[in-house]
């Protein structure tokens, strides 16, 4: 059975990009928004998330800390995958609970190695 990765993110470019690189392996479901994924999951939990950090209304940092907060939802590793690459966000990032930090515009080895590495 394939694992289900949901994608996170305002821009439906990077969207798409990610999606065409994992949906060969994995069963993946965008979202353009925080709000349409915590929507999403009451009824589906996915095996990762791939979160953008800047988005409109509720930005990554703030996503992860009301997922962590969840016991529902805490052990679901996620993955930041952006353009701000700076040490301070990636270390922020971290200590919030990401798994890993994927900087945009990523390889498709890259995002696929680091997938694996972390659902295996």
């Amino acid at each position: 059975m394939k694992k289900t990765i949901f994608i996170v993110d305002d821009s439906t470019t990077n969207l798409s990009m990610a999606e065409e690189v994992l949906e060969k392996k994995y069963d993946v479901m965008t979202m353009t928004s925080a709000a349409n994924m915590f929507a999403i999951l009451e009824k589906l939990t996915p095996d990762m998330i791939l979160l953008d950090i800047a988005m409109p209304e509720m930005n990554g940092f703030e996503v992860i800390k009301q997922l962590k907060s969840n016991e529902l939802h805490a052990e679901i590793p996620v993955i930041f995958l952006t353009a701000l690459t700076d040490s301070y966000n990636e270390t922020y990032g971290k200590e919030l609970g990401a798994v890993d930090f994927i900087a945009k515009p990523f390889s498709e080895q890259e995002l696929l190695d680091r997938i694996r590495h972390h659902l295996e």
